[in-house]
């Protein structure tokens, strides 16, 4: 496959934290003529030399955009992963949005290459996973709900456009969940409750990656050639008591239904995070990638292990100050 070098690059969902960092990255590169960000909402932050327009990727006005400025590089960050409103808004933007966007894509002559953002939620959680998961694993239990059946539909629909157009060089990124500083997520509002429910008998493996990994990735991915699809995650692992103590938070453990119960009542009165099935599963039974392709590919791997992604947020939210939980994680780290 020839290179496809990026000149003029578009970054959805550009007003979230995550899309703002990486416009920011690539605006700096002196190999990118134009960086367009693009989102619903104006961005609440200056961007720099990227050029806002404010334009909703379910519509066709996106095709305008991605045709007027000669397009060459789109990457696409707008999979959201918490709700904010309806769940029918929240998969009208992921599914329909990268549809529509998909759509533009494929009709533009301009375009070379294609990056998407998805989540390692994709291999959904259940008690008979393997111990870790490779791109190439189908899951045990997949998605039925949530953000990841749509990261599930958007991998599907951006694989029916690379048969459609051989030419394009796609990379899609299966993220673990994004931890560091200015991090607000269903698992940050989570690990911030005065007391942390759990599901008794559990203790998942989890893995995480920075956000400074994570655009870094990202980064590389646009600006050099990586096609394929790559599981992103910090090094090794932690469990969820080693997290929650390592907040400083006291857990309570529940039944599962109580679980359930609780996550509906979270929902219904607000105040507290909703805890969706697909956080439930995920808090009960865990999940591990392997990021040897990632690292293969790139010659390079993520500054922080997911425990320094942890310790990043901790420090950088004000938790971990309940000294007897941390010398009790201290005491029986070297036991796991």
């Amino acid at each position: 496959m020839p290179s496809a070098v990026a000149r003029v690059v578009l970054v959805t969902g550009v007003s979230r934290f995550l899309g703002a960092r990486v416009a920011y990255a690539l605006q700096a590169d002196p190999g990118i003529e134009r960086v367009i960000g693009v989102d619903t909402v104006p961005p609440t932050t200056s961007l720099g030399r990227t050029e806002f327009v404010r334009v909703d990727i379910r519509t066709p006005s996106i095709a305008k955009v991605i045709s007027s400025a000669e397009v060459d590089t789109v990457v696409h960050l707008n999979l959201v992963t918490a709700p904010t409103g309806p769940r029918s808004s929240m998969k009208e933007l992921n599914v329909i949005g990268t549809m529509q966007l998909l759509a533009a894509c494929q009709r533009s002559p301009d375009m070379r290459k294609l990056v998407v953002r998805s989540s390692a939620a994709v291999y959904g959680s259940s008690p008979r996973d393997p111990a870790v998961f490779a791109e190439d694993d189908e899951p045990v239990d997949p998605p039925s709900s949530g953000y990841a059946k749509d990261a599930v539909e958007v991998e599907g629909y951006v694989r029916g456009l690379k048969r459609r157009r051989s030419d394009l060089a796609v990379s899609t990124l299966r993220f673990a969940n994004f931890l560091g500083p200015g991090v607000d997520s269903p698992l940050t509002r989570y690990l911030r409750m005065p007391l942390v429910p759990t599901v008794f008998g559990f203790d998942p493996r989890l893995q995480f990656v920075h956000t400074t990994d994570g655009v870094e990735v990202l980064r590389r991915m646009t600006v050099e050639d990586h096609p394929g699809t790559f599981n992103v995650a910090g090094d090794g692992v932690l469990t969820l008591s080693q997290a929650i103590r390592r907040a400083g938070r006291p857990n309570l453990p529940l039944a599962a239904p109580a679980m359930g119960a609780l996550g509906d009542l979270c929902k219904r009165f607000g105040g507290l995070p909703a805890f969706s099935p697909e956080l439930l599963r995920w808090l009960t039974y865990g999940r591990v990638v392997d990021t040897s392709r990632l690292v293969g590919e790139l010659k390079w791997r993520p500054k922080y292990t997911s425990e320094a992604a942890f310790a990043e947020f901790v420090n950088a939210s004000g938790l971990g100050h309940n000294l007897a939980l941390g010398l009790l994680d201290r005491l029986t780290g070297g036991l796991r």
